[in-house]
């Protein structure tokens, strides 16, 4: 996953819109992303489906986020939380906004990860 964001990353550049690294990544990965996942919310006694929306979700096991930002502090607790909403334990969180990329992703374990 990590390669190929560097692949995305070094074809396009840092400072694109984040919608182009997204769509160059899910190209990559066509058969094994999904883009939103329905979860069950529950709320006092009533519960319903909803579609997370989330960037990518590789092979219902990796969630990741891809922005293209200064900073990306605030996005940490956000990704953290589409983690555990969709019940996945890892996150790759991609800041394409570095001129080196590798600088610029930051690997999400949840705390009570069964890895």
């Amino acid at each position: 996953l990590i390669a190929a964001a560097i692949e995305v990353h070094r074809d396009k550049g840092p400072d694109r819109l984040e919608s182009i690294y997204e769509w160059r990544l899910a190209a990559i990965f066509a058969n094994c992303v999904v883009p939103q996942k329905l979860v069950t919310i529950s709320h006092k006694g009533f519960t319903r489906e909803e579609p997370l929306r989330f960037d990518l979700l590789v092979e219902d096991c990796v969630l990741i986020e891809a922005k293209c930002v200064q900073r990306i502090s605030r996005f940490i607790k956000h990704t953290f939380e589409l983690q555990e909403t969709a019940q996945h334990s890892i996150g790759l969180l991609i800041n394409f906004h570095r001129l080196k990329l590798t600088t610029g992703i930051s690997r999400l374990i949840r705390p009570d990860a069964n890895l």
